[in-house]
């Protein structure tokens, strides 16, 4: 099945799932464990900043409770093997998260509002990226271009003890904790590095800023 053919059944299964949620009685709204701002700008050599925060209509759009919109720039003194001297390796991060999906309010998937931002993919596959710890998440990794611009993007789902890169694993996870613990509530984690060298390159810049964003990221979210 194609990007188009999967948006559309992700599409429809997420009204579904959307439609469950809803009639989940009793459903909480679950906080995060802190704010999402006291993410830290210093992250194993990334140094980051806020970005300047999105109008009212994306804000109201996305409908998230909470989210951060950032920029980290890998340190020169710092760079690892993964990523070569002759590359800047930037990585933006979004993360926006949903106390609860049941008032209409959910996570909107990359693979809907890129296109929409005029962002085309041009590839895309699911990879696993090791963590520091020794444990590894799984991601969805696509190159998407617009114009002359290409970017390298990561994306997953975190939240209720959970990382999942699978948009319908994902609905159905909502679904049964709906369901079974009365919680609903999840976040979007993006990043995106521009490939401004080798796409190799942006693809690794992303990875090793997720492995050193991941930890300090499950610590806010619950």
């Amino acid at each position: 099945m194609g990007l188009p053919g999967r948006a559309i059944a992700a599409s429809l299964l997420i009204a579904s799932a959307a439609l469950v949620v809803q009639r989940a009685a009793g459903a909480e709204s679950v906080p995060l464990r802190a704010p999402l701002a006291s993410m830290p700008l210093s992250l194993a050599g990334w140094i980051g900043r806020d970005l300047p925060p999105w109008d009212e209509k994306i804000e109201s759009v996305l409908g998230a409770d909470e989210y951060i919109n950032r920029r980290y720039v890998l340190t020169s003194a710092t760079r690892d093997r993964t990523v070569t001297a002759s590359a800047p390796a930037m990585a933006d991060l979004y993360v926006g998260y949903y106390r609860s999906q049941r008032q209409g309010d959910s996570i909107h998937s990359p693979q809907n509002c890129l296109p929409g931002a005029g962002w085309q993919p041009v590839s895309g596959e699911r990879v696993t990226i090791p963590i520091r710890d020794g444990s590894a998440i799984p991601v969805n990794r696509y190159v998407i271009q617009k114009d002359l611009d290409r970017q390298v993007v990561l994306y997953w789902f975190q939240g209720r003890g959970r990382v999942v890169a699978n948009e319908y694993a994902n609905r159905a996870y909502l679904v049964v904790d709906s369901l079974r613990a009365r919680r609903s509530d999840g976040a979007l984690v993006r990043v995106m590095s521009p490939v401004t060298g080798s796409t190799g390159q942006a693809a690794a810049a992303a990875a090793s800023f997720a492995a050193a964003m991941y930890p300090r990221l499950s610590e806010v979210v619950p």
